[in-house]
């Protein structure tokens, strides 16, 4: 009985060494080539689980059926190159008269394109509570997105102070997470067989730990997948809207009387403002001189006593 335990003891460890070489090749199929990366991508987008969604843009004309769906990826495939996924953002800053007019007809332009409102804040201009500014940030379907950013630029939203556009290529990005889907998956199919041909608690625990390491790990690729699927997708548009700047306000420019009398009585009192504030600084310099002439008079009296001598006495 011993011995037919430990042959199968030992053909269990060399199954579970191949599953742990079979893990050690799905990390190191990320650095594989761009060729078997895309070929791993077609096959993580036919053997996905439900809470997966395949990503690129091949893939996603792939998936889409029907008429509309054709429809669709001819306008994707004007936008973005063949097998390649690409990140678009833009941003554009408008000066309108009535911002909040202005931003729900942005929110109009964007749910009739099929995208949505991620974010919206609102503001002043100013510290001091003048003016108005709005933030909105747009979520718009890829094939929509050259469409919509056109009707966005349009002069009738308002007058376009800057505009700044980015498309990111992620395809490398994309092929590799794709990649180390798939091969995660393998792992976990293969450590799963092993379970039916465990000898012992210890082996079946030492698989079923290995299990939940690679699924653990296989759920933080498929949200890396997911993300990356949202991106490509919806383009991102952050559009900045302010009002004009206020104009300074004007005095009355009736004239009177009593408009004259109170723009004399202002301009005396301006006047009389600046004689007193020269005076206040003149002071100083005044008290200084009139000591210094003092001085200089009393000695200069005493230099001609001396010269003139004493008085003759009288006869």
């Amino acid at each position: 009985m011993t011995s037919m335990v430990h042959p199968r003891r030992r053909g269990l460890g060399g199954a579970i060494l191949l599953a742990g070489c079979l893990s050690l090749t799905a990390c190191a199929g990320g650095g594989a080539s761009s060729g078997s990366a895309a070929s791993s991508t077609a096959q993580a987008a036919s053997g996905l689980p439900a809470g997966g969604t395949a990503v690129g843009g091949s893939a996603r004309a792939n998936s889409t059926a029907g008429p509309a769906g054709a429809h669709s990826a001819g306008l994707t495939a004007g936008l973005t190159p063949a097998n390649q996924s690409i990140i678009y953002t833009a941003a554009i800053t408008i000066r309108a008269g009535d911002v909040a007019s202005s931003a729900r007809r942005i929110t109009r332009i964007a749910e009739a394109a099929g995208g949505y409102i991620s974010a919206e804040k609102a503001g002043s201009v100013s510290p001091d509570g003048t003016g108005e500014t709005i933030g909105i940030t747009l979520k718009i379907p890829v094939p929509s997105y050259r469409a919509v950013l056109a009707r966005l630029s349009s002069p009738a939203l308002g007058k376009q102070l800057s505009m700044n556009q980015q498309a990111s290529d992620v395809t490398q990005e994309v092929a590799n997470v794709s990649s180390l889907v798939t091969s995660q998956q393998d792992a976990i199919t293969a450590l799963e067989g092993l379970l039916g041909h465990a000898a012992s608690v210890a082996d079946l625990l030492q698989v079923q730990q290995q299990i939940s390491s690679d699924e653990t790990t296989l759920n933080s690729l498929l949200a890396q997948q997911r993300a990356l699927n949202g991106e490509t997708s919806y383009a991102t548009v952050t559009m900045t809207l302010v009002s004009p700047p206020l104009a300074p306000e004007q005095g009355p420019t009736s004239h009177s009387f009593l408009t004259g009398l109170l723009g004399g009585w202002r301009a005396l009192r301006h006047a009389a403002d600046w004689v007193a504030t020269a005076l206040g600084a003149s002071l100083p310099f005044a008290i200084t001189i009139g000591a210094l002439g003092a001085a200089g008079y009393a000695g200069w009296r005493r230099r001609v006593r001396r010269r003139a001598g004493p008085p003759a006495p009288a006869a």
